[in-house]
């Protein structure tokens, strides 16, 4: 399970790109990206059709 903290970082704009793709990454990997609201699946599938992500969640792409 994803630290609830990290998505109300995220939520309020808290968390850098790298902590941002790295949420992500562990919400599509446990597939709270998908029964979340609408939003987490959209970028969750944003992240992985360019590429940072797979559909397992592992981190194809690191950025600073």
């Amino acid at each position: 399970m994803v630290d609830v903290g990290l998505i109300i970082a995220y939520e309020s704009g808290g968390l850098s790109d790298k902590k941002t793709i790295e949420l992500f990454a562990e919400l599509v990997k446990d597939g709270s990206a998908w029964s979340l609201q609408g939003h987490y699946g959209r970028v969750a599938t944003a992240l992985i059709k360019a590429g940072y992500i797979d559909k397992m969640g592992k981190i194809l792409k690191e950025i600073e």
